[in-house]
């Protein structure tokens, strides 16, 4: 078996064949960004296959689709092409290698009897579980303007990933009147839930849990049938999904967790740090096994990564090392403003890809998706081709939801604008009424339909009159107030705080057409935004575009060449709007976010930041990041940049 052993170990380093060659126990696996860990858990799988462990008794659990699709793949051909394994290549069992929430699944249909389910239950996505909140309040006589059924939705989310159910909640629950309103929709919403057969994403989870925990049989029946568990990205566990990990894991203790504490960045999702960090509590018997060897980046990248990573106490001491070369130093970019930053980076990658570089193999990364705006209009000038993760800014509903009020005070006849906005905040106006009111039928309907008809109408003859006499800047600032889209958006979460903040962006944008004549400057405001959407739909169809995404989008990927824009305190360190001190947690987990963003990028990082950007149409000062300050001067180089003789006029005006 020697040489066996050593045909199959072939290409891991001392630390990796360590962790492969550890099978039994629990095995806690510090794997740092770029150390290899998908390629270590594989082997580790292909190992205990190797000593004669059924395929069919091992489990690994991640975190997504396409990471546990990326992990089938590369365990299908290692078991494969190993032609040292005795035993027929043909066999028809495999490891499981899933997400947890499709191990739910698998879980609850095989025993959907016992539960009360039918095994072919629907499961509800996020709008689905937002319909039957709206539906529960009005069962409960709420009033959904009142009460946000997007608000109500995240919170009982949170609160089954913490392993609570109504039960619980009703018995833990205050006198408070939020808690009392929530306990009342969240048992109608289990009601309609039950009615229509269905679970929630939620219930996947925390219905296999009470499962496990309340029925022996089952219990016994999966920690018999998976004898080797492995968890991916551990630090990203919430409660109910570290629970599930320790039940299964329970009779055998042949966990091995694989994860990186300075990664962990969805608290906001109930992800708990905790989990990991007490691991070495939970099983002290456990092996510890450091994967510090990085094959991703340079040694300058590393270099910052570490400095910049070692100011957090919430973590496991590690030091990432590599091999590769020192490479290139760390670009600095200081913007007047944010055009600046943006057409500076365009134009940078521009020179990037004209030298050879390919441009799927550069990124721009930014704290806040509102940023995305001004950096895809410097793209499209340098004709440089991206796409977008996530939604572009034109293609945004709040964005769309304001451009249409501007598109129907300029032509009322607009009934696709007119049906977009005139339930856009809430106005109880239904589309029986819609229909009537364009076929000229409208005296028909009750004297209240009527009033709320004409409130409508009075707006957007409002936002007509200040068409011709105001600034497209004003328009929209007048414009998001009187409609109410600014406080119907301010729904308490991190996506309500997004859409605000890109809604702000729009003032921002406005501002670059408010020295055109009235009303041309708006005219022409809408005019560019309908082409930059056709324009976007074309760039997005091509595969060899530069990558324009969030940081927390980022996480996973990695690149020759990666920007980090808008390196400015209050906006990476991000802070609220209105919000005072960031807790001790928050601060660290924004530092989390910066390491992340760095351990990216493989050849060259560029960190820029503007002196002054405009936020809702109004101009601020900046002060650099404090992430900043982290950089060692003999790392980096300030990047110089001749502005572009064609470059249209500048975003900010004085």
């Amino acid at each position: 078996m020697g040489s066996d052993t050593q045909t199959y170990l072939q290409g891991l380093n001392e630390r990796q064949k360590e962790a492969v060659l550890q099978t039994e126990g629990p095995v806690l696996i510090v794997a740092g960004a770029g150390a290899g860990k998908t390629k270590t858990i594989t082997h580790r799988i292909l190992n205990l296959v190797h000593k004669g462990v059924a395929p069919n008794e091992i489990l690994a659990i991640t975190f997504t689709n396409k990471a546990a699709h990326e992990m089938r793949e590369r365990m299908d051909k290692l078991l494969e092409n190993d032609k040292t394994l005795n035993l027929p290549i043909s066999f028809t069992t495999r490891p499981l290698l899933c997400t947890f929430h499709s191990l739910g699944v698998l879980i609850l249909r095989e025993n959907a009897a016992i539960l009360g389910l039918s095994r072919n239950f629907t499961i509800f996505d996020k709008s689905d579980s937002k319909r039957a909140i709206k539906e529960a309040l009005e069962i409960c006589n709420i009033d959904p303007k009142q009460f946000d059924p997007g608000k109500l939705q995240n919170i009982i989310s949170r609160q089954k990933g913490d392993g609570v159910t109504p039960e619980t909640f009703r018995e833990k629950m205050g006198k408070e009147y939020l808690q009392s309103i929530l306990g009342r929709v969240w048992e109608q919403y289990e009601s309609i839930l039950k009615r229509e057969k269905s679970l929630d994403f939620d219930d996947l989870l925390l219905k296999t849990l009470s499962l496990l925990r309340e029925n022996e049989s089952a219990r016994e029946h999966y920690q018999n049938k998976w004898k080797y568990v492995h968890i991916d990205e551990y630090q990203d566990t919430n409660k109910v999904q570290y629970l599930i990990s320790k039940i299964l894991a329970e009779k055998s203790r042949n966990i091995c967790v694989v994860g990186d504490v300075d990664q962990n960045i969805y608290s906001w999702r109930g992800a708990d740090i905790q989990n990991m960090l007490s691991f070495e509590e939970d099983y002290p018997e456990a092996k510890v096994v450091m994967l510090e060897e990085n094959y991703r980046s340079s040694k300058n990248i590393l270099s910052l990564a570490n400095t910049v990573i070692k100011k957090n106490k919430f973590r496991k001491e590690k030091n990432l090392f590599t091999n590769n070369p020192t490479g290139e130093k760390i670009g600095l970019f200081q913007g007047y403003d944010e055009s600046d930053e943006a057409y500076f980076v365009a134009h940078k990658i521009n020179s990037l890809i004209e030298n050879g570089a390919k441009a799927e193999e550069i990124a721009i990364l930014y704290r806040a998706n509102f940023q995305s705006r001004i950096i895809e209009e410097a793209l499209l000038h340098y004709e440089v081709p991206y796409h977008v993760l996530g939604t572009r800014f034109y293609e945004r509903k709040e964005i769309k939801d304001a451009l249409s009020y501007v598109r129907a005070a300029l032509n009322p006849e607009s009934l696709s604008d007119i049906k977009r906005i005139i339930n856009v905040p809430t106005r109880g106006i239904g589309k029986v009424t819609i229909v009537k009111m364009f076929s000229g039928q409208e005296e028909s309907l009750p004297s209240a339909t009527r009033a709320k008809i004409q409130n409508f109408k009075n707006l957007l003859s409002e936002i007509a009159q200040n068409i011709p006499i105001k600034k497209p800047s004003e328009i929209f600032t007048d414009l998001i107030k009187k409609t109410g889209l600014d406080t119907a958006l301010e729904d308490g979460t991190d996506e309500g705080v997004e859409r605000v903040e890109n809604i702000k962006e729009l003032v921002t944008l406005a501002t670059k057409y408010d020295d055109m004549p009235f009303p041309t400057g708006i005219e022409k405001m809408l005019e560019e935004a309908a082409l930059a959407s056709d324009q976007d739909s074309l760039i997005k169809k091509q595969t060899n575009a530069v990558k324009v995404m969030t940081v927390h989008a980022a996480k996973g990927l990695e690149f020759d060449y990666v920007f980090i824009t808008g390196l400015e305190e209050n906006l990476f360190p991000h802070k609220r709007m209105g919000e005072e001190r960031k807790s001790e947690e928050d601060e660290e987990e924004e530092r989390r976010l910066f390491y992340v963003a760095i351990t990216r990028a493989r050849k060259k990082l560029y960190l820029c930041y503007a002196s002054i950007r405009t936020i809702f149409g109004s101009k601020q000062m900046n002060i650099p990041s404090e992430f900043l300050s982290d950089i060692d001067e003999s790392l980096a180089e300030e990047e110089i940049w001749q502005k572009d003789a064609e470059r249209p006029f500048k975003t900010i005006r004085f």
